[in-house]
């Protein structure tokens, strides 16, 4: 059950990637084709904004986001060393080398991974986790999160971010150039007789381009959900106790808001860090529901 589960959220994992790699290509052709008159150029744009966004993303990615939730870096064992202790032996047991560790000021019980690879990885938790959490629980949180370093899934959790970025600049530009009249050559082709065909596209690929932020978001929160039940596995995998992790989710389910997260940031946490209220379908969800994510830790 346990490997069935990691292998399916694998594969889920590449079908998200692929969609949000179309998507790109699919909003570069359509901000060419109605403001540039070219879908080549508009492909060609989409793919070097994602690149530099990506590149940008990856090299700062770390130091960036544990800015953005004020997290305080644990220079060695003698900061914390209880904390210390059980990343550096969930660190062993995953295979993956020490990531630096954070500790943000929040009485709210969370914790969460980033970086761009294992070599450069770090995690975070708060003060409420620690205050809330014995070792078995923390041990179970720190081995989700130390999946999601040994897994990459820090390196797609930014890349997703990056894409998402791109998406949201190419559709910036698309509609500056609209309204300074850079699509002025396609409308003038379309009403010199260039047939139906070529009006519908356009039509088309306007509703492409202004719903494309909302179908990135969408995708992105997609990749993050099913990140968390792989994590999620791969904690019970490693601590080869799966009641630490329910007990923890359970202690973190119910409690308050944290007040020192940052809103970009939310989908990195283990756990919805301003426990916002289920959207319709889950659509907008940052994580599983908490119930479902604990009735499949049960199951193994």
């Amino acid at each position: 059950m346990l490997f069935e589960q990691i292998a399916r959220n694998k594969r889920h994992t590449v079908y998200v990637m692929a969609a949000f790699v179309l998507l790109v290509a699919v909003i570069g052709a359509a901000v060419g084709y109605v403001f540039f008159d070219s879908t080549v150029a508009g492909l060609v744009m989409a793919l070097i904004v994602a690149v530099i966004y990506m590149a940008i993303m990856l090299g700062q990615s770390t130091d960036v986001v544990m800015g953005m939730n004020h997290a305080r870096e644990l220079h060695g064992e003698d900061d914390d060393p209880e904390l210390w202790h059980i990343v550096e032996d969930m660190a062993l047991v995953a295979k993956v080398p020490m990531p630096r560790v954070f500790i943000i000021q929040d009485d709210s019980p969370n914790a969460f991974a980033t970086g761009n690879n294992p070599e450069h990885a770090a995690v975070a938790v708060t003060t409420g986790i620690q205050a809330r959490l014995n070792r078995e629980e923390m041990e179970g949180v720190l081995g989700h999160e130390l999946t999601h370093v040994r897994n990459y899934d820090i390196r797609l959790q930014t890349i997703a971010l990056a894409l998402t970025a791109a998406i949201s600049l190419l559709v910036n530009w698309g509609m500056n150039a609209f309204w300074w009249g850079g699509g002025r050559r396609r409308r003038d082709n379309d009403r010199d007789g260039n047939g139906s065909v070529q009006v519908l596209l356009m039509i088309l690929a306007i509703v492409v381009i202004i719903l494309a932020p909302l179908a990135a978001s969408l995708v992105q929160l997609a990749l993050s959900r099913n990140r968390e039940y792989l994590a999620d596995a791969g904690s019970v995998e490693l601590t080869r106790n799966p009641l630490g992790l329910i007990s923890a989710l359970q202690k973190i389910d119910d409690s308050q808001p944290m007040q020192a997260a940052d809103p970009s940031s939310a989908a990195l946490y283990i756990s919805d860090p301003f426990k916002a209220k289920k959207s319709w379908a889950h659509l907008f969800d940052t994580h599983p529901p908490m119930a479902d994510r604990i009735e499949r830790l049960k199951k193994m």
